[in-house]
């Protein structure tokens, strides 16, 4: 099967208080990640970094005039496939080896995940239009030639950790859940929290391979009383408090 030729493969947007968003549109809506870039005054932040189908250091060379952290939220192949590019990359410790060993060796849903893998997501809430995790190609790039490149953890963080880019900082928040190391960033002076997948505003996956449903429960619990005034998730639209509150009381109703 040949897919059509993306003329551009990133798209982005500006956020208020120097973020900007980006992500893969060609790439399916499950597998299709927020890529941010926080601008600080010493270094510049990038938290997870896309499938890797392209370079996202070359279309961020704009945005990228001084050192950079690029934080990876946590180790699923939707969220680690371009941080290989970047010399300063943080995890945490749980999730480190997945970033040196990514799993993701496919864009064919079928050869990642098997059959069973599928319909487990499928009854989650998440459509499969398209035979593969792509739409379209970048020029110079083919599913027989799409591999996820090793990424080196050069720090590892856990809870409490402070990310410093000189004017800002933010503080790492250990959730579990969605797997074993996820982390948020938290940053208490503007009330924005960097979620990843532990939480966002579509269907939770709490059924994968590390996934704790307890874990999540006590994640989704600290989450109610964070007084955040915007959240940026690892996919889909960002949200406030009052949705943050509504997201987390709706899975510990469903896991009660």
């Amino acid at each position: 099967m040949t897919l059509p030729i993306a003329d551009r493969w990133f798209d982005r947007r500006t956020i208020s208080g120097g973020v900007t968003l980006l992500w893969e549109p060609h790439v399916i809506e499950l597998m299709r990640c927020n890529i941010w870039h926080v601008a600080g005054r010493d270094r510049d932040l990038v938290i997870d970094t896309g499938m890797g189908v392209a370079s996202l250091v070359d279309e961020m060379e704009d945005l990228l005039d001084k050192p950079v952290t690029a934080v990876a939220t946590h180790g699923h192949g939707d969220h680690i496939g371009g941080h290989h590019e970047f010399d300063d990359t943080v995890a945490h410790a749980a999730e480190a080896v997945d970033l040196a060993q990514p799993s993701l060796n496919s864009l064919d849903p079928l050869e990642a995940w098997g059959q069973g893998g599928i319909d487990a997501l499928t009854a989650a809430g998440y459509k499969f239009d398209s035979k593969y995790f792509v739409t379209a190609l970048p020029a110079g790039v083919t599913l027989d030639s799409f591999r996820q490149q090793s990424a080196h953890v050069s720090r590892t963080v856990d809870e409490g950790d402070v990310i410093d880019l000189g004017d800002r900082s933010f503080e790492v928040l250990h959730l579990p859940g969605h797997s074993p190391g996820s982390i948020g960033l938290w940053e208490a002076s503007t009330g924005t929290l960097f979620s990843g997948d532990a939480v966002y505003d579509g269907p939770l996956l709490d059924q994968l391979d590390g996934s704790d449903v307890d874990d999540y429960c006590i994640t989704m619990q600290r989450l109610l009383k964070l007084p955040v005034d915007v959240v940026h998730g690892g996919h889909d639209p960002s949200f406030g408090r009052a949705r943050l509150r509504e997201i987390a009381r709706n899975y510990l109703t469903l896991r009660a």
